[in-house]
């Protein structure tokens, strides 16, 4: 449950600190008093789509912080585990930084984390509902999901298995619509590849042959300099200095020396170590003086080869090595081509067998999901007759019946919600015939069936008793408490009969101080929630018979609660 919540520099929001508890939250107050930025924060704080228009004005940055106590068996541990993040006494803390530059800040117990890590916790946590999933509704493209999330221990492994033939099936596809471009194209793809193939391989490449090149080239160029410092340090040796003699002649001396008094034996090896070494590298620097001489056809050789390197780096390459891969690839992609014709048949068998593996896993997820059509119709019948539409029916339509299926990424099935709201009327589509109470309605019946699986710490619902009154309100008060039992549900209303069942009742209300429009939030009592309820009912202007009114509602919640507590 989402225990805590701070928001600070956020929109109108100055600085705000919520506590919440366990059961049902109200929050209410007059229109535009900052009701949705609460949950427009809360929902920036699960991994929403941020912007720097949320940061207030004349500040440099906005921050949101949640404190969310979740039970040891909660799905979010396995989460917190694969990304390394260690949660203590069953306590998460979310926070993220909105920047007027536009930049976003995320953590989870301190630990930065990407947006899209902060949205998986943050779904994990929360279940937000908003005046969007309306729209959702009525869209037919959302209704598979919908009944897939249903059904999903069902109806999950088998999607799985056929997004992943799938995928290899578009993969085929592709290649088989690619060899079978016009005849044209690939007669001159064909002489393109030929001539790049050919001249790449009478290059001869060889890996690491430009640098052993580059190197012979700078001796050659630099012969006169490398002759010259050889032939010194030749001289220097064994040249009219007299040298490595000197070294010799002291190195027997010393040996003399060691033969009488052996402290000086160490100075005598060292001295002998230094005279063989440099008789070894005396005669080394002879044999290559000997052998050392300038051919300036083998370095316009290397010249020209260097230069062929660079051409065929500026049409296939930036290194040798990238040039020979590219040859690789486009010799096999021209093999391909030169055997087109059984490349397309092979293509043509592999693509046959898949279609056919996936029609008949598709038809087994299509027959799992009308099992589960069914089971959701029934359940939806049965939120609905408790919210007053006992005549509705409500109907999951597979659209290709009666028409060749086809494959799509989704499976074979084309669904679509429809519903009849009165007797004796047709079925018609849902997103073209429910009015916005119905859709209310439907959509708090369908929350009410997915809660019991879904695992969230907390649903939020944000006027999701749009279009409705007197008894229907009434019922959706239930129904939404229902949901609360043993769990957390926030939930901004208009509604005196949904903010009476409230546990906790917040009442947010806009004031302007020193020149600036700020949102506060006050717990209210048991007094003040009679007044708010009160002003729900009729207004600013209240009488003694609406306070009445606003008491029997809370009198009526309170016996409501009660039953349900004791089971009734």
């Amino acid at each position: 449950m989402l225990a805590e919540l701070s928001i600070k520099q956020f929109a109108i929001i100055d600085q705000l600190q919520i506590t919440f508890h366990k059961g049902m939250t109200v929050l209410t107050g007059e229109t535009g008093a900052g009701k949705s930025i609460v949950l427009d924060a809360i929902g920036l704080l699960i991994g929403g789509r941020g912007s720097a228009e949320f940061v207030r004005y004349g500040e440099e940055k906005a921050e949101l912080e949640g404190l969310f106590h979740v039970e040891p068996d909660h799905a979010v541990y396995a989460s917190a585990e694969e990304y390394g993040i260690e949660l203590e006494d069953g306590s998460i803390i979310l926070r993220r930084d909105l920047f007027a530059s536009g930049k976003s800040v995320c953590r989870i117990n301190g630990k930065l984390v990407t947006l899209a890590i902060l949205r998986e916790f943050g779904q994990l946590l929360v279940d937000l509902h908003g005046q969007h999933e309306h729209q959702h509704l009525m869209e037919s493209s959302f209704h598979r999901a919908i009944l897939d999330d249903f059904g999903r221990d069902k109806i999950e492994p088998l999607f799985r298995s056929y997004s992943a033939k799938f995928e290899r099936y578009e993969e085929k596809r592709d290649a088989l619509r690619s060899l079978a471009q016009s005849e044209q194209e690939l007669a001159q793809r064909i002489d393109l590849l030929s001539f790049q193939t050919e001249e790449i391989k009478s290059a001869n490449l060889r890996a690491g042959e430009e640098e052993e090149l580059l190197n012979e080239r700078n001796r050659l160029a630099n012969f006169e300099k490398l002759h010259g410092a050889l032939n010194a340090a030749y001289d220097s040796l064994n040249g009219e200095m007299r040298g490595i003699d000197s070294v010799g002649d002291a190195m027997r001396e010393l040996q003399q020396a060691a033969s009488i008094d052996e402290r000086f034996t160490s100075q005598s090896d060292a001295i002998g170590n230094a005279f063989f070494g440099l008789e070894e590298v005396s005669y080394a620097i002879r044999d290559q003086l000997e052998t050392l001489e300038f051919d300036p056809v083998r370095l316009d050789e290397i010249e020209q080869r260097l230069s062929a390197f660079q051409q065929l780096k500026r049409k296939y390459g930036a290194t040798i090595e990238d040039i020979i891969a590219y040859g690789q690839k486009i010799s096999d992609e021209l093999e391909k081509m030169t055997n087109r014709d059984e490349l397309i048949e092979q293509l043509k068998n592999e693509v046959d067998t898949l279609s056919a593996e996936l029609f008949e896993i598709g038809g087994e997820l299509s027959a799992v999901r009308r099992k589960t059509a069914l089971a959701l119709s029934e359940a939806i019948h049965a939120e609905l007759r408790e919210l007053y539409m006992e005549k509705a029916r409500f109907d999951v339509r597979f659209l290709q019946d009666g028409k060749s299926p086809v494959l799509k990424k989704t499976g074979i099935d084309e669904i679509e919600f429809y519903i009849m709201t009165n007797a004796g009327e047709p079925f018609k589509p849902l997103g073209k015939v429910a009015s916005g109470g119905e859709l209310s309605r439907i959509m708090l019946g369908l929350k009410s069936i997915f809660s019991r699986s879904v695992g969230v710490a907390s649903i939020i619902f944000d006027e999701v008793d749009t279009g409705v009154s007197g008894r229907v309100a009434q019922a959706m008060a239930e129904k939404i408490y229902r949901l609360s039992i043993g769990s957390q549900v926030l939930c901004i209303t208009h509604l005196a009969q949904v903010a009476a069942m409230a546990d906790q009742h917040l009442y947010i209300r806009k004031v302007e101080e020193t020149d600036r429009t700020t949102t506060q939030v006050s717990i209210l009592s048991s007094a003040e929630r009679g007044n708010e309820l009160g002003r729900m009912i009729s207004g600013p202007q209240m009488t003694d018979l609406t306070l009445r009114h606003a008491e029997e509602l809370m009198q009526q919640a309170s016996e409501m609660k009660e039953s349900l507590a004791n089971g009734v």
